[in-house]
């Protein structure tokens, strides 16, 4: 867990620092925005492939993992949304209401942001047990949260779409694992698979 926590914060460090050293190249705003973006996205993805990793191999200790990845992926969510409003627009709101809706990818980031918002909120024990069955279906909405941030990063880059489809498939391949039909084929293959194991050690 603690690997976990410093490797989810390291790029914070990193990033303040090359702030503090003015290593940010010539356009700064841009690169502050395309690394936290970044981070949140690769954690957002981390958190949701924990619960794959129990389907496909079995590893039951990567699920509590969620929680913290989820949040870390929040974190750097909001850091990326301060970076837009306040660095980059100054809290100019009526900029902000004309960029918001003038460009595609500040509405789709903005609306996975809020759709973050009420999930990190509801992430404690408290909320659980408060919301009852209600809270699973609110947490499936970082599905499409998900979705919605690697929509965001395909429409801000220019031209280099490759890292924005290499998130849209891994996404794609951990949103099938958990169709149940699918989950319940790739448990039986893993059933099998361990028993043959068994068998071919025992033998």
């Amino acid at each position: 867990m603690s690997v976990t926590h410093v490797g989810s914060l390291l790029p914070l460090v990193l990033l303040l620092w090359a702030i503090y050293q003015g290593q940010l190249g010539a356009d700064p705003i841009r690169e502050m925005t395309l690394r936290t973006g970044k981070t949140a996205i690769i954690l957002l993805m981390l958190s949701l492939t924990c619960t794959p990793l129990n389907i496909w191999f079995g590893w039951k200790q990567a699920l509590p993992l969620r929680k913290p990845l989820g949040l870390y992926a929040f974190l750097y969510v909001t850091i990326h949304l301060l970076i837009f409003v306040w660095v980059d627009y100054g809290f100019n709101w009526p900029l902000l209401q004309e960029a918001l809706f003038a460009k595609r990818y500040a509405l789709v980031g903005f609306t996975a942001f809020l759709i973050l918002l009420p999930l990190a909120a509801t992430s404690t024990k408290w909320a659980m047990r408060k919301l009852g069955k209600k809270w699973k279906s609110l947490h499936r909405w970082v599905y499409l949260a998900g979705i919605l941030a690697v929509l965001h990063y395909f429409l801000l880059v220019k031209n280099t779409y490759a890292q924005p489809i290499l998130f849209g498939s891994i996404l794609a391949l951990l949103l099938l694992s958990r169709i149940p039909v699918v989950k319940k084929q790739i448990t039986s293959w893993r059933h099998k698979l361990r028993r043959r194991v068994q068998l071919v050690d025992g033998a």
